[in-house]
């Protein structure tokens, strides 16, 4: 089984070394690496330099965004596997991928998702909070559920039927394609119950109480958009379920 993991990039001198390391250092062979980089200036392509000879595919250049860079990188995949790191992330442990494939192999299943942790932006040992997925029941994203996207790994052929990052999200993309695997098109799921990543605080839809309004308008975008339907609860338990992760 291969796997293409893609590293999105953009000014991320102080983490992306650490993103690349962790990648670069995985114990299981098989693996495409492909790094989407968005012209940064702020010495990130200095770093992306001294490794860019292990990459299987390095872009370096102007972008619309987020979710246009990682459609980028999904287009350049070969793997059997699709999974993504993004800059601020890195993987716990150098067996990640190794347990990855065994799921995969033994489930025979469409994607796996696991746990993860958010870091101190400085102190990466330190635990802000933890994001227990739990195993997934048909129907839980009605309750609010989703699993953490930095550990959704998905074959390559389910990106190819059902589509890549919708665009038209700023940045709810990632649950918009998860609603639309998962809860939509009931591909077959696993649950890896072990904490695989680690991603530094500071996401974009969390950073203020006016982002986090627009994220939610954007999360139910992402139902209409599929021609679903959400509780009228939802959307209101979905970042609640968030307050349980400091405990």
């Amino acid at each position: 089984m291969k796997f293409s993991i893609i590293t999105v990039s953009y000014n991320a001198v102080a983490s992306i070394e650490a993103c690349v390391l962790s990648v670069l250092n995985q114990d299981y062979s098989n693996v495409e690496y492909i790094v989407v980089d968005g012209a940064s200036n702020d010495g990130t392509l200095d770093v992306l330099e001294k490794y860019k000879h292990r990459f299987a595919n390095y872009l370096s250049e102007k972008d619309e965004g987020l979710y246009h860079a990682l459609n980028k990188g999904i287009a350049l995949a070969t793997g059997d596997v699709i999974g993504i790191l993004h800059a601020d992330d890195f993987y716990t442990s150098s067996s990640v991928l190794s347990k990855y494939a065994k799921v995969f192999e033994n489930e025979k299943c469409d994607a796996v998702y696991s746990d993860l942790y958010y870091v101190d932006t400085i102190d990466t040992t330190k635990i802000v909070r933890k994001w227990k997925s739990g195993h997934y029941t048909p129907g839980a994203f009605l309750n609010g559920w989703m699993p953490p996207h930095p550990t959704f790994f998905v074959k390559r052929e389910v990106y190819q039927r059902l589509g890549n990052f919708n665009r038209a999200f700023k940045t709810a993309a990632d649950y918009e394609l998860m609603l639309r695997f998962i809860h939509k098109h009931h591909i077959k799921l696993t649950y890896l119950p072990e904490y695989t990543i680690k991603m530094r605080t500071g996401g974009q839809s969390n950073s203020s109480w006016k982002n986090r309004i627009n994220a939610n308008r954007e999360d139910r975008k992402a139902w209409e958009v599929n021609g679903l339907k959400p509780r009228w609860y939802t959307l209101f338990f979905k970042p609640l379920r968030k307050i349980l992760q400091f405990f």
